[in-house]
C-alpha cells in the first residue's frame, strides 16, 4: 500500500465457510494480517485488542454496523475501513485459489477516498398538480394537509368541482419548465381561474398565455409528454400515468417526503477556466452538452462566458460530461479520478504482491453489488481472476480509469453496464473505443469493453467467455497525479516502455480529445487561431512573425478551424507517441514587411499583399488608384502621415466619396 501509516487487517473465514491463504493474504494485504473464524461474536475481543490509533480494516461489510459500534464505544481514534471479501471472492467455487484476489480487496479497502461534496436544497411544500381529469383532484385531496398545492387542470375534460375550495383549482397547459426541487419555474399557456357558479363542471374564464407560476414541486398527471428530458432523474419532479391508482398513491408517498432541508451530493467538479467551449463568440468544444442527458449543462457561465454552467442542482450525476471533456474542466467528484486510480493501484499491485497474475479489472456501479452477492449466494461465485472495483457511476469513467490499470498489472479492463444503457452512457462508449485504439496501437490485444447485463448469470458468462488478459512483459508502474489527461499520458508512457513499443503515430475516433491540427498552405500568419486556442497548442512568437504548435496540448475542440479566415486547418483525431508531439513545433514563419520609408519592421509580406488584393478586387474608389494603394506597404505611423499630410499626393480625405456623375438636363438631350 502507499500509505505508511500502520495498519492492522483482519480476515475472518466466515465460520469457516471460506477459506483464508494466510501466505498470499500476509504478502498482499497492506498491513499486519489478523485471522478469525467468527470475528462478530466469539473471538470479537480481537477486535476490539486492534482498537485505538492505527487504522483498522475488516474484511465483512454484513457486521460493519456492529463493528462501528463497538468501535465508537472504545473511543477508536483511528480509520475504520470495510471490505466484502466474502461475497465478491471467498464464496465461490474458486475460492481456494482467492487469496491473491483477497488481500487485494483488504488492501484496497484501506486507500482513503475524499468527503463527498454536497449541494444544499430546500422545499417548503409547495407543489403545482398538473392533471386532466378528476384524478388530480383525488391526488391533491390526498396531499392537502402536508403540501401548499395548486391544480392546474388541462381543461380537455370536464371535471365536476369540488365542493369546498381548499385549494385552487385552475386551467392551463404547461408549455415549458426549468429549475429543481425548491426552484422550479412553470410557463402556462391558457391560463385561466374557474367560474365560482361552475355547478356540473368547471367553468373556465378568459384564459392568458405566458403566465408564471413557481413552485417547489410539480406532480404531474396529464399523461402527456414530460416536461424535462431525462425526467426519471429531476428531483422534484415526480410523473404518474392518472389511469394507474397504484402509481399515483406511490407519487403522493414520494411528494409528501420531499418537503425539508435536504443535501444532495455535487457529483461533477468544475473549473470553467480550462472550459474549451468558445472563444470569442465562436463555438468550439460542445461534448458535455451534446450528452447531458437531463439539461444540466448550458452555455456561457454567468460571469465566464467562454464556459459552459453545470447546475449542480440539476445533475444526476451520470458524469458524461467527466467522461467525455478534453481538458479536465468537468471531472467526477464521486470519487475524483486521481482518488479512484489510486485505489485501482493498489487493489492490482497487491494482487500480483500475494501471487496473483493478470487479473480482470471489472469496474462497476451500485448495482453491480447486488449481482455479485446473487451470484455467490446462489450460484458459484466470481472467478478468482476478477477483481471488482467500486465506481461512483459506471457512465462518467474517462479514459485514464480505462487505460491506466493496464499498467499497474490488469490483464483486461471491463466496464459492467445495465443492459438498458442508463443515461449519459455514450460517453463512456465511446471512451471504450478510443481506449481500444490507444491500447490496440501499443500491441495490446485484451482492450477494454462493457458487458450490458442485469442478470448475474449472464454476467459470469460473458466474463468466462472473453480471452484471458496477458500480463506486461515488465513493470509499469506509475503515480496517478493530476488531471485525468495527465494521467493519461503518464499511463502511455508507462505502458510504451514497458511494452517497448516504437514511436507511432495511432488514429483515434472522432471527439476523442486527442490530435493534431493541420495547416494547409495558404496560411498568411493573420494568428487568430492563437488567439482562441484555449490550451495555448497554436502560439505565436512575440519577436518575429511565427506559428507554432504543441500536440500534447491540442484538445481537438475546433475553435482554430472555425477562426481560421483562410479556412486552412483541419484537424487529425490521433495521439502521437513521436518526441515531436512533447515540443513545440513550428509550422509557419515569415520575415516581417519592412517600411520603405522608416525602414520598421511590422507585419508580413503576405498578409499585406493580401489585403491589397482583396481591396484591388473589390473596386473600392478609395483604392482605385495604385499610389493609394501603395499606402498598404507603408507602417502604422508613416501611413497616417502620408494619408493626411498637406499636399501629399497619397492624401485622402475621410470626408470625401467618389467622383458624383456630371449633371445632365435637357440641353444634353
Amino acid at each position: 500500500m502507499d500509505s505508511t501509516r500502520p495498519r492492522t487487517v483482519f480476515a475472518c473465514s466466515c465460520e469457516d465457510t471460506m477459506v483464508l491463504d494466510e501466505a498470499a493474504l500476509t504478502r498482499g494485504c497492506g498491513g499486519r494480517l489478523r485471522t478469525g473464524e467468527q470475528l462478530c461474536r466469539s473471538q470479537l475481543d480481537r477486535f476490539l485488542a486492534a482498537l485505538g490509533e492505527d487504522a483498522v480494516t475488516v474484511g465483512c461489510t454484513q457486521e460493519a454496523p456492529l463493528f462501528r459500534q463497538e468501535a465508537e464505544a472504545a473511543g477508536h481514534r483511528g480509520a475504520l475501513d470495510f471490505v466484502n471479501v466474502r461475497e465478491q471472492a471467498g464464496w465461490s467455487d474458486q475460492g481456494d485459489r482467492a487469496g491473491p484476489k483477497m488481500a487485494a480487496l483488504l488492501a484496497a479497502a484501506g486507500v482513503p477516498m475524499p468527503a463527498t461534496p454536497l449541494v444544499p436544497l430546500s422545499s417548503e411544500g409547495v407543489t403545482l398538480v398538473l392533471g386532466r381529469d378528476a384524478a388530480a383532484l383525488g391526488l391533491a385531496a390526498t396531499l392537502q394537509s402536508s403540501l401548499d398545492l395548486t391544480v392546474l387542470l388541462t381543461g380537455a375534460e370536464e371535471v365536476e368541482p369540488l365542493a369546498t375550495g381548499t385549494f385552487p383549482v385552475l386551467r392551463g397547459r404547461a408549455r415549458a419548465a426549468t429549475g429543481w426541487l425548491g426552484h422550479f419555474a412553470v410557463t402556462i399557456d391558457g391560463y385561466a381561474a374557474a367560474a365560482p357558479s361552475s355547478r356540473g363542471a368547471y367553468r373556465w374564464g378568459r384564459g392568458q398565455d405566458g403566465a408564471q407560476s413557481r413552485c417547489d414541486m410539480i406532480l404531474d398527471l396529464t399523461g402527456g409528454p414530460p416536461l424535462f428530458p431525462a425526467h426519471e432523474v429531476r428531483l422534484g419532479y415526480l410523473r404518474a400515468d392518472p389511469g394507474d391508482a397504484a402509481a399515483v398513491a406511490r407519487l403522493a408517498r414520494d411528494a409528501e417526503a420531499l418537503v425539508g432541508q435536504f443535501d444532495k451530493p455535487r457529483f461533477v467538479t468544475f473549473d470553467a477556466g480550462l472550459c474549451a467551449h468558445s472563444r470569442n463568440r465562436r463555438t468550439g468544444c460542445t461534448r458535455c452538452l451534446d450528452l447531458c442527458p437531463t439539461g444540466a449543462i448550458t452555455p456561457a457561465a454567468p460571469g465566464h462566458r467562454d464556459s459552459v454552467a453545470i447546475s449542480a442542482e440539476i445533475c444526476a450525476g451520470c458524469g458524461a460530461c467527466a467522461a467525455v471533456c478534453p481538458t479536465g474542466a468537468a471531472t467526477y467528484a464521486l470519487p475524483p479520478p486521481d482518488a479512484l486510480l489510486r485505489r485501482a493501484r493498489v487493489l492490482l499491485r497487491a494482487f500480483h504482491a500475494a501471487g496473483g497474475t493478470a487479473p480482470t479489472l471489472l469496474l462497476h456501479g451500485e448495482a453491480g453489488e447486488a449481482m455479485f452477492d446473487a451470484l455467490s449466494r446462489h450460484g458459484p461465485g466470481l472467478p478468482a481472476d476478477v477483481l471488482p472495483l467500486r465506481v461512483g457511476e459506471a457512465s462518467a469513467l474517462d479514459l485514464a480509469t480505462l487505460v491506466a490499470p493496464y499498467a499497474w498489472g490488469a490483464g483486461r479492463v471491463r466496464v459492467l453496464l445495465p443492459a438498458r444503457r442508463p443515461h449519459g452512457a455514450e460517453g463512456v462508449l465511446r471512451n471504450l473505443d478510443t481506449a481500444a485504439a490507444l491500447l490496440g496501437g501499443l500491441g495490446l490485444q485484451a482492450v477494454p469493453d462493457a458487458i450490458e447485463q442485469d442478470d448475474p448469470f449472464a454476467m459470469l458468462d460473458a466474463l468466462r467467455a472473453a480471452p484471458p488478459g496477458v500480463a506486461l512483459p515488465r513493470d509499469a508502474d506509475f503515480l496517478p497525479l493530476g488531471t485525468p489527461r495527465e494521467m493519461l499520458k503518464a499511463a502511455l508512457a508507462a505502458l510504451r516502455g514497458a511494452l517497448e513499443t516504437p514511436a507511432a503515430i495511432i488514429p483515434l475516433p472522432p471527439a476523442a480529445g486527442f490530435g493534431a491540427a493541420l495547416v494547409a498552405d495558404g496560411c498568411t500568419l493573420c494568428l487568430s487561431c492563437t488567439t482562441v486556442c484555449p490550451t495555448g497548442a497554436f502560439a505565436a512568437n512575440p519577436d518575429r512573425p511565427e506559428l507554432s504548435f504543441l500536440e500534447d496540448a491540442c484538445v481537438q475542440c475546433g475553435l482554430c478551424a472555425a477562426t481560421c479566415p483562410e479556412k486552412v486547418i483541419t484537424l487529425e483525431p490521433r495521439i502521437s507517441l513521436l518526441p515531436e508531439a512533447g515540443q513545440r513545433v513550428v509550422l509557419r514563419q515569415e520575415a516581417p514587411a519592412e517600411c520603405p520609408q522608416c525602414h520598421k519592421l511590422f507585419g508580413t509580406r503576405s498578409a499585406i499583399d493580401r489585403v491589397k488584393r482583396k481591396l484591388s478586387a473589390s473596386g473600392h474608389w478609395m483604392f482605385a488608384d495604385p499610389v493609394r494603394l501603395a499606402l498598404l506597404d507603408l507602417c502604422e505611423d508613416c501611413r497616417v502621415f502620408a494619408a493626411t499630410g498637406d499636399g501629399a499626393q497619397t492624401a485622402i480625405d475621410p470626408y470625401a466619396g467618389p467622383a458624383r456623375p456630371r449633371t445632365r438636363t435637357d440641353r444634353d438631350a
